[in-house]
């Protein structure tokens, strides 16, 4: 009786069945493509990044042996210890001392490619360990663009000649340059760093979350748990949604018609560029609050009412705690597009030089993906390792924000 309801096996039956499993095995094929094809692409992207921002951490540096009992310098290390040392450094003629030395070790011509600015990484050497001024000591110090250019095979071809011979004495390196991640910007490629960009970053980014969250927060609760269901509420949430999609210049412009307009003086500041990107980033925590929000069953409400809660409880005592982490997922996505936004910066004129960085909320800085775009206009080859460097600096950031908040996320999350 069962095999009478059995379909027949006719040659077309199983034609269609081979067909069948022979579309299925082509999707599973055209997934996994397409997995290997992703992986690959974030592959290269990785690597082509590694292999040309490692040179970007690293910069030209000449050896230059100084004898620092005998060219008369010294200094006590409480004298060190104090804000101007390198002031008190300077009256002592550290700079034509370095520039003596240098003449001595690199010959009139290499002492010619010594940065201007070389006497300055000396004295922090000095500052960092004063026990240098008891002994002769040699010292790296930064080299000229012009150099680093020619020890990179780059530049003026003069000058190839002096790097290779110094290169062959031992005298010319390239090594690792640690004040890259302490220094601001600058306009000499030796000297520049990531530090000033990279607080401004910090501080715009602590801006944009505690404006941003909250305010995303308590909109999509209302907008999920209170507000009536009618015309109006499918107008804002049109105009949420809307500007979700919102190209990120145009709150730029917002951000430069009215809160530049209220706070002129603060122009190019955290505080500035916080709230620009907070008016950005709060449509994305918006939308992924309410879906969060309504993701919570019903059952979850109904139950804390029977047994007593009031609606205000229920909201914050048992639904907004189980949406927490999809609210966190909705707003690492929009703080991830915040930081590496330029448009809106550049707006409110967040692309200033600042050679030093900013003390506050309110003083003059600039973003790292700014720094990275002005970085990239620059056509000394010194800058492009840079900016290679920089982006590496950015992922990283990027990284190490994203964790956290997925860390948080999922120390919050509930299971029911």
């Amino acid at each position: 009786m069962n095999e009478a309801i059995l379909p027949t096996r006719t040659p077309a039956f199983e034609a269609r069945i081979r067909k069948r499993y022979a579309a299925e095995r082509r999707f599973k094929l055209a997934g996994l493509l397409s997995i290997l094809f992703s992986i690959a692409v974030l592959a290269f992207l990785l690597i082509t990044m590694a292999s040309n921002g490692i040179s970007g951490f690293k910069r030209v540096e000449l050896a230059v042996e100084i004898d620092f009992p005998e060219a008369g310098i010294t200094g006590d290390p409480a004298v060190l210890a104090q804000p101007n040392a390198i002031q008190s450094l300077e009256a002592q003629g550290l700079p034509a001392v370095v520039e003596f030395y240098a003449t001595q070790s690199l010959g009139e011509e290499g002492a010619q490619q010594i940065n201007s600015e070389a006497w300055r990484d000396v004295a922090k050497k000095i500052i960092a360990d004063p026990s240098l001024l008891g002994a002769k000591a040699t010292v790296m110090v930064p080299a000229s663009h012009k150099l680093a250019s020619a020890y990179s095979g780059d530049g003026q071809a003069s000058l190839q000649p002096l790097a290779k011979k110094l290169k062959a004495e031992g005298k010319l390196q390239k090594n690792f340059d640690f004040g890259f991640l302490s220094r601001s910007d600058a306009t000499d490629p030796q000297l520049v760093g990531i530090w000033g960009a990279l607080k401004g970053s910090m501080l715009t980014m602590v801006v944009t979350l505690a404006f941003a969250f909250p305010i995303g927060v308590l909109a999509a609760l209302y907008l999920e748990e209170y507000a009536p269901k009618n015309r109006w509420t499918d107008i804002i949430e049109v105009s949420i949604n809307n500007l979700a999609a919102v190209p990120s210049i145009i709150f730029g412009l917002l951000g430069l018609a009215v809160f530049l307009t209220v706070f002129p003086s603060y122009r190019s500041a955290p505080l500035i560029g916080g709230l620009t990107l907070a008016l950005m980033t709060m449509p994305v925590i918006v939308i992924a609050g309410r879906n969060a929000i309504k993701a919570v069953p019903p059952t979850i409400r109904d139950g804390a009412l029977a047994l007593g809660a009031s609606p205000i409880q229920v909201v914050f005592h048992h639904v907004l705690p189980l949406a927490l982490p999809g609210i966190l997922t909705g707003t690492i996505i929009g703080m991830a597009r915040a930081l590496g936004e330029t448009a809106p910066a550049l707006m409110i004129g967040m692309r200033a030089f600042v050679a030093t960085p900013p003390d506050g909320f309110t003083s003059p800085a600039t973003l790292l993906p700014v720094q990275i775009f002005l970085w990239s206009d620059e056509i000394d080859r010194g800058f492009v390792e840079r900016t290679s460097a920089a982006i590496i600096v950015l992922l990283l950031f990027l990284l190490v924000m994203n964790g956290l908040a997925i860390y948080l996320r999922n120390r919050f999350e509930k299971k029911w």
